[in-house]
Protein backbone atom coordinates (compact mmCIF):
# COMPACT_ATOMS: atom_id res chain seq x y z
CA UNK A 1 0.00 0.00 0.00
CA UNK A 2 1.37 3.04 -0.98
CA UNK A 3 -0.93 5.82 -1.16
CA UNK A 4 -2.12 7.49 1.66
CA UNK A 5 -6.15 6.49 3.36
CA UNK A 6 -7.06 10.27 3.00
CA UNK A 7 -10.79 8.74 3.72
CA UNK A 8 -9.72 7.08 6.75
CA UNK A 9 -8.40 10.59 7.78
CA UNK A 10 -11.01 12.49 7.36
CA UNK A 11 -13.75 9.58 9.44
CA UNK A 12 -10.89 10.06 12.31
CA UNK A 13 -11.09 13.70 11.94
CA UNK A 14 -15.18 13.70 12.17
CA UNK A 15 -15.15 11.66 15.26
CA UNK A 16 -12.75 14.05 16.67
CA UNK A 17 -14.36 17.11 15.79
CA UNK A 18 -18.01 16.09 17.67
CA UNK A 19 -15.65 17.02 20.75
CA UNK A 20 -15.40 20.01 18.93
CA UNK A 21 -19.42 20.68 18.40
CA UNK A 22 -19.93 19.73 22.11
CA UNK A 23 -17.43 22.38 23.10
CA UNK A 24 -19.60 25.16 21.20
CA UNK A 25 -23.28 23.41 21.81
CA UNK A 26 -22.09 23.37 25.68
CA UNK A 27 -20.41 27.18 25.78
CA UNK A 28 -23.62 28.86 24.04
CA UNK A 29 -26.48 26.82 25.20
CA UNK A 30 -26.32 29.29 28.33
CA UNK A 31 -27.25 32.18 25.92
CA UNK A 32 -31.01 31.11 25.72
CA UNK A 33 -30.90 30.79 29.42
CA UNK A 34 -29.78 33.72 30.32
CA UNK A 35 -33.06 35.17 31.14
CA UNK A 36 -34.89 32.35 32.54
CA UNK A 37 -31.70 32.00 35.02
CA UNK A 38 -32.25 35.20 36.29
CA UNK A 39 -35.69 34.72 36.52
CA UNK A 40 -35.45 31.25 38.89
CA UNK A 41 -31.94 31.72 40.56
CA UNK A 42 -31.10 35.39 40.57
CA UNK A 43 -34.14 37.50 40.65
CA UNK A 44 -35.72 35.92 44.28
CA UNK A 45 -32.74 37.43 46.13
CA UNK A 46 -33.63 40.65 46.03
CA UNK A 47 -30.23 41.81 45.92
CA UNK A 48 -28.49 45.11 44.71
CA UNK A 49 -28.27 45.83 40.88
CA UNK A 50 -24.46 45.21 41.35
CA UNK A 51 -24.59 42.14 43.47
CA UNK A 52 -27.40 40.66 41.34
CA UNK A 53 -25.24 41.39 38.30
CA UNK A 54 -22.29 40.06 39.63
CA UNK A 55 -23.91 36.71 40.93
CA UNK A 56 -25.87 36.22 37.18
CA UNK A 57 -22.78 36.78 35.34
CA UNK A 58 -20.72 34.24 37.37
CA UNK A 59 -23.50 31.63 37.29
CA UNK A 60 -23.69 32.11 33.10
CA UNK A 61 -20.16 31.57 33.40
CA UNK A 62 -19.67 28.93 35.92
CA UNK A 63 -18.75 26.26 33.31
CA UNK A 64 -15.47 28.14 32.38
CA UNK A 65 -14.26 27.21 35.56
CA UNK A 66 -14.72 23.94 34.57
CA UNK A 67 -13.20 24.65 31.49
CA UNK A 68 -10.22 25.47 33.00
CA UNK A 69 -9.85 22.69 35.60
CA UNK A 70 -10.27 20.03 32.61
CA UNK A 71 -8.01 21.90 29.91
CA UNK A 72 -5.15 21.45 33.15
CA UNK A 73 -5.49 17.97 33.61
CA UNK A 74 -6.06 17.21 29.66
CA UNK A 75 -2.54 16.93 29.16
CA UNK A 76 -2.23 14.45 31.79
CA UNK A 77 -5.17 12.40 30.95
CA UNK A 78 -4.24 12.72 27.29
CA UNK A 79 -0.60 11.38 28.36
CA UNK A 80 -1.84 8.85 30.80
CA UNK A 81 -4.82 7.30 29.35
CA UNK A 82 -4.19 8.27 25.43
CA UNK A 83 -5.93 10.97 23.39
CA UNK A 84 -8.71 8.40 22.41
CA UNK A 85 -9.32 7.94 26.66
CA UNK A 86 -9.41 11.63 27.01
CA UNK A 87 -12.34 12.18 24.83
CA UNK A 88 -14.64 9.28 26.63
CA UNK A 89 -13.63 10.93 29.75
CA UNK A 90 -14.73 14.38 28.55
CA UNK A 91 -17.83 12.99 26.54
CA UNK A 92 -19.11 11.63 29.68
CA UNK A 93 -18.35 14.82 31.28
CA UNK A 94 -20.57 16.54 28.70
CA UNK A 95 -23.98 14.15 28.85
CA UNK A 96 -23.57 14.36 33.27
CA UNK A 97 -23.62 17.94 32.67
CA UNK A 98 -26.07 18.75 30.38
CA UNK A 99 -28.37 16.27 32.29
CA UNK A 100 -28.04 17.64 35.67
CA UNK A 101 -27.84 21.59 34.56
CA UNK A 102 -31.68 20.92 33.30
CA UNK A 103 -32.66 19.30 36.52
CA UNK A 104 -30.38 20.63 39.17
CA UNK A 105 -32.89 19.90 41.90
CA UNK A 106 -33.06 16.14 41.19
CA UNK A 107 -32.60 14.10 44.49
CA UNK A 108 -32.57 17.56 46.36
CA UNK A 109 -36.16 18.46 45.96
CA UNK A 110 -38.85 19.02 43.80
CA UNK A 111 -38.17 19.98 40.37
CA UNK A 112 -39.47 23.38 39.74
CA UNK A 113 -40.15 24.78 43.07
CA UNK A 114 -36.62 25.17 44.59
CA UNK A 115 -35.76 28.09 43.40
CA UNK A 116 -32.22 29.79 44.39
CA UNK A 117 -31.90 26.85 46.36
CA UNK A 118 -30.70 25.02 43.37
CA UNK A 119 -28.59 27.57 42.22
CA UNK A 120 -25.18 25.72 43.50
CA UNK A 121 -26.44 22.39 42.33
CA UNK A 122 -26.71 24.15 39.16
CA UNK A 123 -23.10 25.22 39.38
CA UNK A 124 -21.61 22.23 40.27
CA UNK A 125 -23.07 20.16 36.72
CA UNK A 126 -22.56 23.32 34.80
CA UNK A 127 -18.98 22.95 36.04
CA UNK A 128 -18.96 19.23 35.12
CA UNK A 129 -20.19 19.99 31.82
CA UNK A 130 -17.51 22.81 31.60
CA UNK A 131 -14.41 20.64 31.95
CA UNK A 132 -15.64 17.97 29.71
CA UNK A 133 -15.45 21.45 27.27
CA UNK A 134 -11.71 21.95 28.82
CA UNK A 135 -10.78 18.66 28.09
CA UNK A 136 -12.34 17.97 24.94
CA UNK A 137 -10.76 21.75 23.60
CA UNK A 138 -7.41 20.45 24.48
CA UNK A 139 -7.23 16.90 23.09
CA UNK A 140 -9.53 17.56 20.03
CA UNK A 141 -7.04 19.39 18.23
CA UNK A 142 -4.28 17.33 19.56
CA UNK A 143 -5.29 13.98 18.02
CA UNK A 144 -6.19 15.76 14.50
CA UNK A 145 -3.21 17.62 14.50
CA UNK A 146 -1.31 13.54 14.92
CA UNK A 147 -3.06 11.83 13.01
CA UNK A 148 -3.09 14.46 9.98
CA UNK A 149 -0.79 14.56 6.79
CA UNK A 150 1.61 17.85 7.16
CA UNK A 151 0.34 19.20 4.18
CA UNK A 152 -3.72 19.26 5.20
CA UNK A 153 -3.14 19.31 8.76
CA UNK A 154 -4.38 23.10 9.15
CA UNK A 155 -7.10 22.73 7.30
CA UNK A 156 -8.15 18.73 9.10
CA UNK A 157 -7.46 21.33 12.45
CA UNK A 158 -9.42 23.91 11.31
CA UNK A 159 -12.07 21.41 10.67
CA UNK A 160 -12.19 21.23 14.53
CA UNK A 161 -13.10 25.12 14.71
CA UNK A 162 -15.50 24.87 11.93
CA UNK A 163 -17.42 21.56 14.72
CA UNK A 164 -17.36 24.53 17.59
CA UNK A 165 -19.16 27.23 15.14
CA UNK A 166 -21.80 24.69 14.69
CA UNK A 167 -22.57 23.72 17.30
CA UNK A 168 -23.28 27.01 18.27
CA UNK A 169 -24.94 27.21 15.60
CA UNK A 170 -27.31 24.39 16.22
CA UNK A 171 -27.82 25.41 19.85
CA UNK A 172 -28.95 28.86 18.64
CA UNK A 173 -31.88 27.51 16.11
CA UNK A 174 -32.02 24.55 19.31
CA UNK A 175 -32.68 27.91 21.49
CA UNK A 176 -34.90 29.56 19.14
CA UNK A 177 -37.42 26.76 18.28
CA UNK A 178 -37.28 25.70 22.15
CA UNK A 179 -38.43 29.17 23.38
CA UNK A 180 -40.94 29.40 20.42
CA UNK A 181 -43.36 26.30 21.46
CA UNK A 182 -44.43 28.15 24.38
CA UNK A 183 -45.40 31.23 26.10
CA UNK A 184 -43.00 33.22 28.16
CA UNK A 185 -43.97 31.98 31.17
CA UNK A 186 -43.49 28.69 29.94
CA UNK A 187 -39.66 29.65 28.73
CA UNK A 188 -38.97 30.73 32.45
CA UNK A 189 -40.69 27.29 34.08
CA UNK A 190 -39.87 24.84 31.22
CA UNK A 191 -38.19 25.80 28.57
CA UNK A 192 -34.54 26.24 29.20
CA UNK A 193 -34.34 23.36 30.88
CA UNK A 194 -34.88 21.60 27.76
CA UNK A 195 -32.57 23.86 26.20
CA UNK A 196 -29.70 22.40 28.62
CA UNK A 197 -31.33 18.86 28.19
CA UNK A 198 -31.02 18.72 24.52
CA UNK A 199 -26.94 18.24 24.56
CA UNK A 200 -27.67 14.56 25.84
CA UNK A 201 -28.09 13.76 22.29
CA UNK A 202 -24.55 14.81 20.72
CA UNK A 203 -23.16 13.61 23.73
CA UNK A 204 -24.36 10.23 23.80
CA UNK A 205 -23.16 9.86 20.25
CA UNK A 206 -19.89 11.01 20.59
CA UNK A 207 -19.43 8.80 23.44
CA UNK A 208 -20.99 5.71 20.90
CA UNK A 209 -18.26 6.61 18.24
CA UNK A 210 -15.66 6.87 19.91
CA UNK A 211 -15.40 3.71 21.14
CA UNK A 212 -14.41 2.24 17.15
CA UNK A 213 -11.39 5.03 16.66
CA UNK A 214 -7.79 4.04 17.50
CA UNK A 215 -5.54 6.46 19.13
CA UNK A 216 -2.81 8.47 17.64
CA UNK A 217 0.58 7.11 16.42
CA UNK A 218 2.82 9.39 18.52
CA UNK A 219 0.55 8.64 21.52
CA UNK A 220 1.96 4.95 20.35
CA UNK A 221 5.40 5.54 20.13
CA UNK A 222 5.24 7.16 23.34
CA UNK A 223 4.07 4.40 25.38
CA UNK A 224 6.17 2.26 23.67
CA UNK A 225 4.07 0.45 21.24
CA UNK A 226 5.73 1.51 17.52
CA UNK A 227 4.14 -1.23 15.84
CA UNK A 228 0.72 0.04 16.65
CA UNK A 229 2.02 2.88 15.59
CA UNK A 230 3.25 2.05 12.55
CA UNK A 231 0.50 0.13 11.39
CA UNK A 232 -1.57 3.24 11.91
CA UNK A 233 0.76 5.68 9.83
CA UNK A 234 0.71 3.10 7.16
CA UNK A 235 -3.39 3.32 6.83
CA UNK A 236 -3.19 7.26 7.02
CA UNK A 237 0.16 8.11 5.02
CA UNK A 238 0.64 4.92 3.04
CA UNK A 239 4.07 2.54 3.27
CA UNK A 240 6.74 4.60 1.90
CA UNK A 241 6.32 7.23 4.00
CA UNK A 242 5.20 6.13 7.16
CA UNK A 243 8.39 4.49 7.80
CA UNK A 244 10.42 7.80 7.81
CA UNK A 245 6.91 9.90 9.65
CA UNK A 246 7.93 7.12 12.34
CA UNK A 247 11.54 7.52 12.42
CA UNK A 248 10.92 11.45 13.05
CA UNK A 249 8.53 10.68 16.10
CA UNK A 250 11.16 8.72 17.43
CA UNK A 251 13.38 10.99 17.53
CA UNK A 252 11.33 14.07 18.41
CA UNK A 253 10.39 12.06 21.78
CA UNK A 254 13.80 10.36 22.43
CA UNK A 255 13.64 12.13 25.36
CA UNK A 256 10.61 11.86 27.17
CA UNK A 257 11.47 13.79 30.53
CA UNK A 258 12.10 17.04 28.53
CA UNK A 259 11.86 20.23 31.05
CA UNK A 260 8.65 22.52 29.58
CA UNK A 261 10.92 25.30 29.49
CA UNK A 262 13.88 22.95 27.78
CA UNK A 263 12.97 25.40 24.46
CA UNK A 264 13.08 28.73 25.89
CA UNK A 265 10.33 30.65 27.35
CA UNK A 266 9.53 32.28 24.07
CA UNK A 267 7.93 29.30 23.05
CA UNK A 268 5.37 28.91 25.82
CA UNK A 269 4.38 32.79 26.53
CA UNK A 270 3.70 33.23 22.68
CA UNK A 271 1.20 30.21 23.12
CA UNK A 272 0.45 31.19 26.22
CA UNK A 273 -0.58 35.22 24.95
CA UNK A 274 -1.94 33.97 21.88
CA UNK A 275 -4.81 32.27 24.06
CA UNK A 276 -5.58 35.56 26.12
CA UNK A 277 -5.89 37.11 23.31
CA UNK A 278 -8.53 34.96 21.56
CA UNK A 279 -10.81 35.66 24.64
CA UNK A 280 -9.95 39.21 24.49
CA UNK A 281 -11.02 40.03 21.83
CA UNK A 282 -14.45 39.69 23.33
CA UNK A 283 -15.63 36.98 21.10
CA UNK A 284 -17.73 34.62 24.06
CA UNK A 285 -18.72 38.02 25.41
CA UNK A 286 -20.52 38.23 22.16
CA UNK A 287 -21.42 34.13 21.74
CA UNK A 288 -22.77 34.02 25.27
CA UNK A 289 -24.93 37.19 25.82
CA UNK A 290 -25.97 37.84 22.23
CA UNK A 291 -29.47 37.72 22.90
CA UNK A 292 -29.32 40.46 26.22
CA UNK A 293 -26.63 42.43 22.95
CA UNK A 294 -30.13 42.18 20.53
CA UNK A 295 -32.64 42.99 23.66
CA UNK A 296 -30.54 46.03 24.50
CA UNK A 297 -30.87 47.17 20.72
CA UNK A 298 -34.67 47.12 21.21
CA UNK A 299 -35.27 43.87 19.63
CA UNK A 300 -38.61 41.41 21.06
CA UNK A 301 -37.41 38.57 22.77
CA UNK A 302 -38.02 36.24 19.39
CA UNK A 303 -36.56 38.57 17.25
CA UNK A 304 -33.55 38.51 19.84
CA UNK A 305 -33.31 34.80 18.97
CA UNK A 306 -33.58 35.48 15.62
CA UNK A 307 -30.66 37.75 15.40
CA UNK A 308 -28.49 35.28 17.16
CA UNK A 309 -29.47 32.76 14.62
CA UNK A 310 -27.73 35.01 12.23
CA UNK A 311 -24.54 35.56 13.91
CA UNK A 312 -24.54 31.80 14.25
CA UNK A 313 -24.34 31.42 10.38
CA UNK A 314 -21.82 34.34 9.93
CA UNK A 315 -19.58 32.27 11.95
CA UNK A 316 -20.45 28.72 10.12
CA UNK A 317 -20.19 30.45 6.83
CA UNK A 318 -16.33 32.69 7.65
CA UNK A 319 -15.22 29.69 9.31
CA UNK A 320 -15.16 27.92 5.70
CA UNK A 321 -13.17 30.18 4.90
CA UNK A 322 -10.46 30.07 7.20
CA UNK A 323 -10.58 26.47 5.90
CA UNK A 324 -10.27 27.13 2.33
CA UNK A 325 -7.11 29.81 2.96
CA UNK A 326 -4.84 28.45 6.57
CA UNK A 327 -3.24 26.26 4.37
CA UNK A 328 -2.59 28.66 1.29
CA UNK A 329 -2.34 32.27 2.85
CA UNK A 330 -0.41 31.07 6.29
CA UNK A 331 -1.71 31.59 9.92
CA UNK A 332 -0.04 35.07 10.59
CA UNK A 333 -1.68 36.63 7.45
CA UNK A 334 -4.98 35.50 8.56
CA UNK A 335 -4.73 36.38 12.29
CA UNK A 336 -3.98 40.21 11.20
CA UNK A 337 -6.70 40.33 9.04
CA UNK A 338 -9.27 39.73 11.53
CA UNK A 339 -8.17 41.55 14.26
CA UNK A 340 -8.42 44.61 11.59
CA UNK A 341 -11.62 43.36 11.05
CA UNK A 342 -12.57 42.88 14.78
CA UNK A 343 -11.43 46.16 16.12
CA UNK A 344 -13.02 48.03 13.27
CA UNK A 345 -16.43 46.33 13.63
CA UNK A 346 -15.99 46.60 18.08
CA UNK A 347 -15.18 50.25 17.59
CA UNK A 348 -18.25 50.87 15.35
CA UNK A 349 -20.75 49.05 17.77
CA UNK A 350 -19.44 50.74 20.40
CA UNK A 351 -19.98 53.84 19.02
CA UNK A 352 -23.44 53.20 17.92
CA UNK A 353 -24.74 52.28 21.52
CA UNK A 354 -23.37 55.51 22.61
CA UNK A 355 -24.85 57.39 19.79
CA UNK A 356 -28.17 55.08 20.56
CA UNK A 357 -28.07 54.56 16.74
CA UNK A 358 -28.29 51.13 17.29
CA UNK A 359 -30.12 49.14 14.09
CA UNK A 360 -29.43 47.39 11.25
CA UNK A 361 -26.31 48.74 11.20
CA UNK A 362 -25.13 47.78 14.58
CA UNK A 363 -26.42 44.33 13.25
CA UNK A 364 -24.12 44.83 10.58
CA UNK A 365 -21.22 45.23 12.98
CA UNK A 366 -21.82 42.15 15.20
CA UNK A 367 -21.86 39.93 11.88
CA UNK A 368 -18.63 41.99 10.64
CA UNK A 369 -17.14 40.85 13.76
CA UNK A 370 -17.90 37.76 14.12
CA UNK A 371 -16.86 37.22 10.11
CA UNK A 372 -13.44 38.77 11.59
CA UNK A 373 -13.06 36.41 14.23
CA UNK A 374 -14.13 32.93 12.31
CA UNK A 375 -11.71 33.55 9.27
CA UNK A 376 -8.81 33.91 12.09
CA UNK A 377 -8.92 34.00 15.77
CA UNK A 378 -11.24 31.05 15.87
CA UNK A 379 -9.59 28.34 13.77
CA UNK A 380 -6.07 29.42 13.40
CA UNK A 381 -5.48 29.83 16.91
CA UNK A 382 -6.32 26.39 17.41
CA UNK A 383 -3.85 25.11 14.52
CA UNK A 384 -1.24 27.12 15.81
CA UNK A 385 -1.32 25.58 18.99
CA UNK A 386 -1.74 22.26 18.11
CA UNK A 387 1.51 22.54 15.99
CA UNK A 388 3.48 25.17 17.63
CA UNK A 389 4.92 23.30 20.65
CA UNK A 390 7.57 20.23 20.29
CA UNK A 391 6.53 17.37 20.63
CA UNK A 392 8.50 16.26 23.76
CA UNK A 393 6.45 19.21 25.44
CA UNK A 394 3.34 19.49 23.64
CA UNK A 395 0.73 17.71 26.05
CA UNK A 396 2.02 20.01 29.05
CA UNK A 397 2.26 23.12 27.15
CA UNK A 398 -0.73 23.14 25.47
CA UNK A 399 -2.46 22.65 28.50
CA UNK A 400 -1.02 25.05 29.80
CA UNK A 401 -2.23 27.69 27.11
CA UNK A 402 -5.46 26.10 26.87
CA UNK A 403 -6.15 26.84 30.60
CA UNK A 404 -4.76 30.33 30.66
CA UNK A 405 -7.67 30.37 27.55
CA UNK A 406 -10.39 29.67 29.46
CA UNK A 407 -9.35 32.18 32.42
CA UNK A 408 -9.15 34.62 30.32
CA UNK A 409 -12.97 33.48 29.07
CA UNK A 410 -14.16 33.69 32.50
CA UNK A 411 -13.03 37.18 33.29
CA UNK A 412 -14.68 38.14 30.31
CA UNK A 413 -17.51 36.39 30.46
CA UNK A 414 -18.22 37.25 34.36
CA UNK A 415 -17.13 40.96 33.52
CA UNK A 416 -19.44 41.67 30.70
CA UNK A 417 -22.32 41.13 32.73
CA UNK A 418 -20.97 43.30 35.24
CA UNK A 419 -20.08 45.90 32.66
CA UNK A 420 -22.79 45.67 31.10
CA UNK A 421 -25.18 45.75 33.83
CA UNK A 422 -23.37 49.13 35.79
CA UNK A 423 -25.69 52.09 36.23
CA UNK A 424 -22.65 54.64 35.73
CA UNK A 425 -21.18 53.01 32.32
CA UNK A 426 -24.72 52.31 31.01
CA UNK A 427 -25.61 56.60 31.59
CA UNK A 428 -22.28 57.75 29.76
CA UNK A 429 -21.94 54.86 27.33
CA UNK A 430 -25.57 53.63 26.94
CA UNK A 431 -24.26 49.36 26.62
CA UNK A 432 -21.11 50.64 24.34
CA UNK A 433 -18.38 50.58 27.04
CA UNK A 434 -17.13 46.74 26.49
CA UNK A 435 -17.27 47.19 22.75
CA UNK A 436 -14.80 49.70 22.74
CA UNK A 437 -12.66 47.27 25.08
CA UNK A 438 -12.84 44.73 22.81
CA UNK A 439 -11.92 46.79 19.40
CA UNK A 440 -9.02 47.86 21.32
CA UNK A 441 -7.62 44.20 22.56
CA UNK A 442 -8.18 43.51 18.61
CA UNK A 443 -5.44 46.06 17.71
CA UNK A 444 -3.08 44.96 20.54
CA UNK A 445 -3.87 41.14 18.94
CA UNK A 446 -2.59 42.33 15.37
CA UNK A 447 0.43 43.94 16.83
CA UNK A 448 1.21 41.23 18.92
CA UNK A 449 1.19 38.36 16.01
CA UNK A 450 3.33 40.65 13.41
CA UNK A 451 5.94 41.35 16.36
CA UNK A 452 6.24 37.64 17.69
CA UNK A 453 4.57 34.75 16.18
CA UNK A 454 6.44 32.42 13.83
CA UNK A 455 4.77 31.23 10.66
CA UNK A 456 3.87 27.48 10.74
CA UNK A 457 2.34 26.63 7.53
CA UNK A 458 3.43 23.94 5.58
CA UNK A 459 6.23 22.37 8.71
CA UNK A 460 6.21 19.00 10.03
CA UNK A 461 5.38 19.02 13.34
CA UNK A 462 9.02 17.70 13.93
CA UNK A 463 10.65 20.39 11.57
CA UNK A 464 8.66 23.38 14.23
CA UNK A 465 10.29 21.29 16.90
CA UNK A 466 13.83 22.28 15.21
CA UNK A 467 12.28 25.93 14.96
CA UNK A 468 12.57 26.71 18.36
CA UNK A 469 16.02 24.65 18.79
CA UNK A 470 17.20 27.40 16.70
CA UNK A 471 15.75 30.57 18.30
CA UNK A 472 16.97 28.88 21.73
CA UNK A 473 20.59 28.65 20.40
CA UNK A 474 20.77 31.97 18.54
CA UNK A 475 19.42 33.56 22.10
CA UNK A 476 22.32 31.73 23.88
CA UNK A 477 24.60 32.88 21.39
CA UNK A 478 23.79 36.37 21.77
CA UNK A 479 23.55 36.67 25.55
CA UNK A 480 27.39 34.91 25.22
CA UNK A 481 28.42 37.73 22.96
CA UNK A 482 27.18 40.29 26.09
Amino acid sequence: MNKGNTGLVVALTFVATLGGLLFGYDTAVISGAVSAIDHYFIDPQHLSQTAASSLSGWTISSALLGCVIGSAVAGWFSSRFGRKGGLMVAALMFLIGSVGSAVPEFGLGTIGAMGPAALTPFIIYRILGGMGVGIASMISPLYIAEIAPSEIRGRLVSFNQLAIVIGILLVYFVNWYIQSLGTPQWYYDTAWRLMFASEAIPALLFLGLLAFVPDTPRWFVMRGRTEEALTQLTRVNGAERAAAILEDIKRSLHVRSESLLAFGTPVLLIGIVLSVFQQFVGINAVLYYAPLMFKNMGASTDSAFMQTVVVGAANVVFTFVAIATVDRLGRKPLLVIGSIAMGASMFLLGGLFDARAVGMWALVAVVAYIAGFALSWGPVVWVLLSEMFPNSIKSKAMAIAVAAQWIANLFVSWSFKVLDGNPWLNHHFHHGFAYWIYGAMSVLSAIFVVRFVPETKGRTLESIQELWQHHRRDAAAVAARQ
